[in-house]
């Protein structure tokens, strides 16, 4: 990628991830003091929702803004749907 871009979909993104890296720092909190397994797990689950959310919407946002968007560059366009999509 050689140009940096930014969508209006990045700001919530960040935001999500910087709450879900609050949760991970409480995890180990969590374990270091000796909190329940059931209650950790709950925990982690939480963050892998958050994280995963946080990628659905930037390949979301990415395959209609950047891919979908330029139909005139139809081999680069798939060599990006192909690069994106191992990550669905």
């Amino acid at each position: 990628m050689s140009h940096p871009h930014s969508h209006s979909t990045h700001p919530a993104i960040v935001k999500r991830l910087n709450r879900a890296n609050g949760h991970l720092r409480s995890i180990v909190d969590m374990i270091e003091s000796g909190r329940s397994c059931a209650d950790i797990a709950m925990q982690l689950q939480a963050v892998e929702r958050a994280v995963a959310n946080a990628k659905r919407t930037l390949i979301e946002d990415h395959l209609g803004h950047c891919i979908g968007g330029d139909a005139a560059n139809g081999e680069q366009t798939m060599a990006e749907f192909r690069a994106i999509s191992k990550y669905l």
